[in-house]
């Protein structure tokens, strides 16, 4: 529907939060991230590490760039059955590539932020497809796949990211995702 077209971004952002604080939350080995973010202390959150830095902790889920995909310009209409019989056809929705700063923030805590992102890089690398019942928002009971693709900045583009942001570089990784 038109709606679930233009809460998309969104609904993408809180599913990949979603699957972050589960997997989180599941890792209760001793020294887990669990007994960090299930106690409340740290969270996966939508702000940037900017806005994040001084106020909460945890990790930081920056949806930076937002760009057309190009190589799905050409997809096909999709085709939705009518009530009364017969096909309506609709545009396809925009294709777009969704670009995603995981930036850990710990005080004084540069372990726990390695751990952060190493837990973020095993789960998307595990899991590239989020799916099903881990689908949040106006997603969520929808046949949507979410794919999720571990991005090499160069040193040059990460710089202007954290240039944009005013800010120090921090350790982060980018992660290109794309909805299906």
């Amino acid at each position: 529907s038109f709606r679930r077209m233009y809460t998309s971004i969104v609904a993408t952002s809180q599913s990949l939060r979603g699957m972050l604080n589960a997997n989180f939350n599941a890792d209760a080995r001793p020294f887990g991230l669990a007994s960090h973010f299930s106690g409340g202390n740290l969270e996966v959150s939508l702000a940037t590490p900017r806005e994040m830095r001084g106020r909460q902790q945890g990790l930081s889920v920056w949806l930076y760039r937002v760009a057309r995909d190009d190589m799905r310009l050409n997809d096909p209409p999709v085709q939705r059955p009518l009530a009364g019989g017969g096909i309506e056809l609709l545009p396809p929705p925009l294709p777009l590539r969704l670009h995603y700063l995981m930036t850990p923030l710990v005080d004084n805590a540069p372990e726990i932020e390695q751990q952060i992102l190493g837990r973020v890089l095993q789960l998307f690398n595990t899991v590239p497809v989020i799916s099903g019942a881990d689908l949040s928002g106006d997603l969520a009971g929808s046949d949507a796949r979410i794919h999720i693709r571990l991005e090499a900045l160069s040193l040059e583009e990460t710089s202007r990211v954290w240039e944009a942001l005013d800010g120090s570089f921090q350790l982060s990784v980018s992660y290109e995702v794309t909805l299906a």
